[in-house]
């Protein structure tokens, strides 16, 4: 227990100090000076941070994780064109490296992000790598073909090469809890992919050719970078929407070979005739990362999201998925 006198000096102690920052903001704002205090962080830009190694040479380092969307200010597609732009200013840019662990997601976004990455090993001619570490399944694998190698660690899943866009059913819950719809429409077809009622026979052909035109673009996009590798009738035996494991994936030649990021490293050095290199990572203040392997899958600067059911399903709009659902 604190003794009466040393309680009423403590008070009188607290008292005067409360009043001198009072007077002391007073004395700010007389003056003139404002204070801005923010609720929300600044946006700021990329900054460069060495992961590892020495030297003057850099490879950039870009990990893709959790579902591949374009949506959102800071979305993959966003981010990586980001990244991208930023590396082709720097001439000490070597090599590029993916390190994917994603089951893919919507077509639009996976196809911009591997445009996005074309061009830019076509414009800055260096070599591109990718490590599928954990899942390169669907639209991940897209990606990857924008890639000169594809690596996957011992124990990772790749393949689903298949298109798939689904929706619940929701007239025979609607039914039983007493709502109806009611909608106005000027074409027939207007609510075809509406969860308040079935597709009819015909809106569900109409549907599959656009899904049948969206796995035969996933299929040239493969043809057009493993075209020696990988024949076109064997292609399709493969691409009906199974995951292969790394092994059998490297026996079906849809990857290259079977490493980890260090085997990456090492041989892009070999290519590009470099005896020392450091692998650099662009990110956002407060998101610091010591190595490779480090991150969360919301980290804004890793690259990544998470989509929701409605979104899976198309209970909020129709979405054609290079995404391969567990």
């Amino acid at each position: 227990m604190i003794p009466k006198r040393s309680k009423i000096l403590l008070d009188c102690y607290l008292t005067t100090f409360g009043r001198g920052v009072l007077w002391l903001f007073l004395a700010f704002l007389l003056s003139g000076c404002v204070i801005n205090i923010s609720l929300f962080p600044k946006e700021e830009p990329l900054r460069e941070q060495v992961i590892e190694g020495h030297g003057k040479a850099k490879l950039l380092f870009i990990p893709i994780t959790g579902t591949i969307t374009e949506e959102g200010k800071d979305s993959q597609v966003a981010l990586i064109k980001e990244n991208l732009q930023i590396a082709e200013r720097d001439d000490a840019i070597a090599g590029l490296i993916l390190r994917i662990n994603s089951p893919g997601g919507t077509v639009n976004a996976s196809d911009l992000i591997y445009h996005e990455i074309r061009r830019f090993k076509d414009k800055k001619k260096v070599p591109a790598y990718c490590l599928i570490d954990g899942l390169g399944t669907s639209g991940a694998y897209y990606i990857a073909m924008a890639c000169d190698r594809i690596y996957a660690t011992p124990s990772s899943i790749t393949g689903s090469i298949a298109v798939i866009a689904m929706k619940f059913n929701l007239e025979g819950l609607m039914s039983k809890i007493g709502v109806q719809r009611e909608v106005v429409k000027s074409g027939d077809k207007k609510d075809f992919w509406s969860p308040f009622r079935p597709s009819t026979p015909e809106e569900r052909e109409i549907f599959q050719r656009i899904i049948d035109e969206l796995h035969e673009r996933f299929l040239g996009v493969i043809r057009e970078n493993r075209k020696e590798l990988v024949p076109s009738q064997e292609l399709k035996r493969l691409a009906d929407g199974r995951v292969f494991t790394a092994s059998q994936a490297f026996k079906e030649r849809l990857i290259d070979g079977i490493g980890y990021m260090d085997d990456l490293i090492e041989e892009l050095k070999r290519v590009s005739g470099l005896k020392e290199v450091r692998l650099v990572r662009y990110y956002r203040p407060g998101t610091y990362r010591p190595t490779f392997y480090s991150g969360s899958m919301m980290d804004r600067d890793d690259i990544s999201l998470s989509l929701s059911l409605p979104h899976l399903s198309g209970f909020q709009s129709v979405r054609f998925m290079y995404l391969w659902i567990e």
